[in-house]
């Protein structure tokens, strides 16, 4: 019951790669809104906050659905890629990995900022009056100490990114060996009951080892900072 088929060994390895993949997509991104967010003061923050959250309460339906214009060749991002630099993003395991990141995104910089936030803001003045400009503070100072958080944002959203369904169907399809990830195959083989639990079981058992990290991530935190 437990032996794993060739198509269960290549929705597991395409999860792991699409979650990879999102993670680095959008960690840049997300370490940048995270900063902004921890650190600018200002009225209209709210509308930042607002584009970063929607992807939780939008259906994942109609984000794939918006990244399915944006990225299909016709639309403005996907002719641009595929003109010049070839790529295509429609029907591939990279659009499995866009949508994975978009949805997962508020996620990872929710943690990131909160990483960020607990970081004393004088210790990067402190970086400063002694000569280290805003970027070498950055680096040097507050990175160094959120990076249980950057971390831990990162596992919430290789998590998230292994469970996607509704934007990945809409933006890559359900192409065994191709796009077909760990939710889209128990979708697709729904009525046989032993590959069903057997992948079902698998991916509970993923999700749990990611908040278990990223709790332990999230005290080490917070254990640091109270030191």
């Amino acid at each position: 019951m437990w032996s794993l088929s060739s198509e269960e060994w290549l929705a597991l390895r395409l999860s792991f790669q699409v979650g990879l993949g999102a993670v680095l997509v959008s960690l840049p991104a997300a370490v940048l809104v995270a900063y902004v967010l921890a650190r600018w003061q200002s009225r209209s923050k709210w509308l930042l906050e607002v584009l970063v959250n929607l992807p939780l309460v939008l259906p994942p339906v109609v984000t794939g659905y918006l990244l399915l214009v944006c990225f299909a060749p016709s639309g403005p991002l996907g002719h641009a890629l595929e003109t010049w630099l070839g790529l295509r993003i429609v029907l591939t395991w990279w659009g499995a990995a866009v949508a994975a990141a978009v949805v997962s995104f508020p996620l990872m910089v929710r943690a990131i900022r909160l990483a960020f936030q607990a970081v004393d803001p004088r210790l990067e003045m402190a970086a400063r009056s002694l000569g280290a400009g805003r970027l070498d503070a950055f680096w040097t100072v507050t990175l160094p100490l959120a990076r249980r958080g950057v971390l831990a944002g990162c596992v919430l959203a290789f998590a998230r990114s292994l469970g996607e369904f509704g934007a990945t169907i809409m933006v890559a399809g359900n192409i065994v060996g191709e796009t077909q990830t760990i939710p889209l195959a128990i979708f697709s083989n729904w009525g046989a009951l032993g590959e069903v639990w057997r992948l079902a079981t698998i991916s509970v058992a993923l999700a749990a080892a990611a908040l278990l990290a990223s709790e332990w991530l999230e005290r080490r935190q917070t254990s640091r900072e109270s030191a």
